[in-house]
């Protein structure tokens, strides 16, 4: 049959280094032309946040930050970006911080500079998302792309292990997710390897020496690669999924993504041999879901969603809300009972075998 597909690649600038955070946060706003910056900085590089004030003209600061970005704190932003004329987005921490800075991006079509504290990804995509009444709204646009990343992988150095590691799972669902998501194709697919390929020893060096700073810059160009995949390839099944979760229940970002993704793998790799066979490959030959439970555990990551305070009455609630989402594309069809099966078994901790039967 014939190679045939349709690929995007999202254009943005990417400045790579260590200890560089503010000559390149400097670099970036200047050739932007920022003179009046509007800065969303959560508490998780204050040295570095603090170089920063002293390179770039920052008209205003956010620092309350709070995770899936409720609509009322994005409207504020807004209003605030408004008020103050301010020319330019700037966002350091985790994804928190870049999904606020990225709704504003979107209400008033100023350029964003982003600079990542964790492995979220979301710096390296045009989805933005928030929460309003319990349920999580994501959406495409791209204004919301950043125009330039800054990464720096001692910025990392904020998160304790343990989140740092869940933030690193959370980067290997973006590649895993983008192998079968709706744009999937043959470009995104390659990223997503390499950055599965990157993120699987990044993370165990982590995990057995949170000081390597070489895993972190390991890890923190996976999570890129792996963004940039997911980015072109869009949210498949398990993305939805968590968006559920995290609007509905408010759990931690990171490691509900990690609790998760071995449960959507073990489901639907039967259906796509050949996205098990990439994760199987960077996992050492296991199989992809098994892979990837083993994995998080030897991480220390929480084995259960009960584990984040998710009650078990809400999993019949939480499939039903996410069913609607759930992309067509998904190799392997999809009801109800299945979403169910799936949630009770990721609320429980529970083996694969439940959801691959």
């Amino acid at each position: 049959m014939a190679l045939s597909f349709d690929h995007r690649t999202l254009g943005q600038r990417v400045l790579f280094g260590t200890d560089a955070a503010a000559d390149n946060v400097a670099t970036a706003v200047g050739d932007l032309g920022g003179q009046r910056v509007l800065l969303v900085a959560d508490a998780a590089a204050p040295e570095v946040v603090a170089r920063i004030l002293e390179r770039v003209p920052v008209a205003a600061r956010i620092d309350e930050v709070v995770q899936h970005v409720p609509v009322e704190n994005a409207e504020a932003a807004v209003r605030l970006a408004r008020e103050v004329d301010a020319d330019l987005v700037l966002t350091v921490g985790g994804g928190s911080a870049t999904g606020l800075g990225k709704v504003v991006a979107r209400d008033t079509a100023l350029p964003l500079v982003a600079v990542p504290t964790t492995f979220a990804g979301s710096e390296a995509t045009d989805v933005w998302g928030q929460t309003e009444d319990g349920r999580k709204v994501t959406g495409s646009d791209p204004r919301v792309l950043p125009r330039a990343i800054v990464y720096d992988a001692a910025l990392s150095r904020s998160l304790p292990a343990g989140l740092a590691t869940a933030s690193g799972m959370n980067a290997l669902a973006h590649a895993v997710d983008g192998f079968w998501a709706p744009r999937a194709d043959p470009i995104n697919r390659a990223l997503g390897t390499e950055g599965i390929r990157a993120l699987v020893p990044g993370l165990r060096r982590l995990s057995a020496d949170p000081d390597d700073l070489g895993a972190r810059e390991q890890t923190l160009y996976g999570a890129y690669l792996a963004a940039v995949a997911f980015a072109s390839a869009g949210s498949g099944i398990h993305h939805k999924i968590c968006h559920t979760l995290g609007g509905a229940y408010n759990l931690s970002h990171a490691e509900m993504h990690a609790i998760v993704l071995p449960y959507v793998t073990a489901f639907v790799a039967p259906a796509a041999p050949d996205a098990a066979g990439r994760v199987s490959q960077a996992l050492g030959g296991v199989p992809a879901g098994p892979g990837l439970l083993a994995l998080r555990a030897e991480l220390g990551i929480p084995a259960g969603l009960h584990d984040l305070g998710m009650r078990e009455d809400d999993v019949a609630e939480a499939a039903e809300l996410a069913l609607p989402s759930i992309p067509p594309s998904t190799p392997r069809p999809v009801g109800l009972n299945d979403l169910t099966t799936l949630l009770r078994a990721a609320w429980a901790g529970a083996p694969l075998e439940e959801v691959t039967a």
